[in-house]
């Protein structure tokens, strides 16, 4: 089960446009990388729930035929008498009682992940420790530095890997471990009698502690792999440097490569003799960079974008059709559309007049 009905609020404002699982890392959905990773382990029969946005997620990814899987959709919400649609999301694990509910798709072993998250962790050593440990419920964890740890849900568990207990976000004084929640979990069939049904129920703050309550086997995997997730916007920028920096290496940069470290795509216009370009940039198709413009890695640069003459762009990522007028300086940020924030994900609210939609007839995403 992918979870993808949240409404990504932190990722605003690229989530008034896009559900967070379509946001593009790399020129393609980060949900698209979370299929093929499954389809590559086994996972071949993936049910995905939707609420904010579904269509874009569904016309998307269609039935899942051209990834390997089978894909189907739970949404989570209603349409009013208007047409509209409205989003009603039922929390993580409410969205999986919803959908064993319908159908009784949850006959056997199954693992329930994010949709927001690119990972290379062995799904498949992953369910045999599950098997091995005899846990009804398990949860993926990882190691990270003392100083993260205020960031995330803390777990708890003794010698033999069972978990005894969870921590919210706990300051460095009250951090009982070094453990974080990843948000990958493999369950077995019989959680669900632990989820009531038709309610907002969640996995991390409501489950998995009346798991540990019940004393219900219950184990940590701790295994080195990597795990990205894009759950705000500093996230998001700060994901995608270290993929263009080349973290992961199963994860290739698309185009030609046409200089060290500089990749483009097809049609684009670059006055090559006349700029600065440090990777690792990706120029996307029919883009436009005039001379005197300065790249500076990593950056992206989307399809249809426009640097004038003496632009300068550092360590950024443009959406499509982007227009930087020069001689301009943008360093460390996101922008799309008319939309600008900072590496931070801070919005920088003031008029920002060198940049623009190129083509005045286009309307970009609000």
């Amino acid at each position: 089960m992918i979870l993808a009905a949240g409404q990504g609020t932190r990722m605003r404002p690229l989530t008034y446009a896009l559900p967070k699982p379509m946001i593009p890392v790399l020129g393609k959905p980060v949900m698209e990388y979370l299929v093929e990773h499954l389809a590559r382990h086994g996972f071949d029969q993936i049910m995905v729930n939707v609420s904010h946005l579904p269509l874009s997620i569904e016309n998307y990814f269609g039935n899942g035929q051209r990834f390997g899987a089978n894909i189907g959709y739970s949404f989570e919400g209603r349409i009013d008498s208007d047409g509209q649609v409205i989003s009603e999301a039922l929390g993580s694990a409410g969205g999986i009682k919803r959908v064993h509910g319908f159908g009784g798709f949850f006959d056997d072993t199954f693992l329930v992940v994010c949709g927001d998250v690119i990972t290379d962790l062995d799904l498949t050593t992953a369910l045999r420790r599950h098997w091995q440990s005899g846990a009804k419920a398990s949860v993926v964890v990882q190691q990270v530095a003392a100083e993260l740890l205020p960031e995330y849900g803390v777990v708890v568990c003794g010698d033999d890997g069972r978990v005894t207990s969870f921590q919210e976000k706990p300051s460095l004084d009250e951090a009982k471990s070094s453990l974080i929640n990843t948000g990958i979990y493999i369950f077995e069939p019989e959680i669900l009698e632990h989820i009531p049904s038709d309610t907002v129920y969640d996995i991390g703050s409501q489950l998995l502690p009346d798991l540990v309550a019940g004393k219900v086997p219950f184990h940590a995997i701790d295994m080195p792999f990597h795990w990205l997730d894009i759950g705000r916007l500093n996230d998001y920028w700060e994901v995608n440097q270290r993929l263009m920096r080349g973290e992961m290496e199963q994860i290739r940069m698309p185009g030609r490569e046409v200089a060290p470290r500089v990749w483009v795509g097809l049609n684009t216009a670059v006055d090559w003799d006349d700029c600065l370009i440090e990777g690792p940039v990706y120029i996307g198709a029919n883009s436009r960079i005039e001379a005197g413009s300065e790249i500076i890695g990593p950056t992206w640069i989307s399809h249809g974008c426009h640097l004038e003459k003496s632009a300068k762009v550092h360590r950024s990522l443009l959406f499509e059709y982007t227009l930087l007028r020069g001689p301009s300086l943008l360093s460390e940020a996101v922008v799309f559309g008319k939309h600008r924030v900072d590496r931070d994900g801070t919005p920088i609210e003031n008029h920002f007049p060198d940049l623009d939609w190129v083509g005045d007839t286009r309307s970009p995403p609000s």
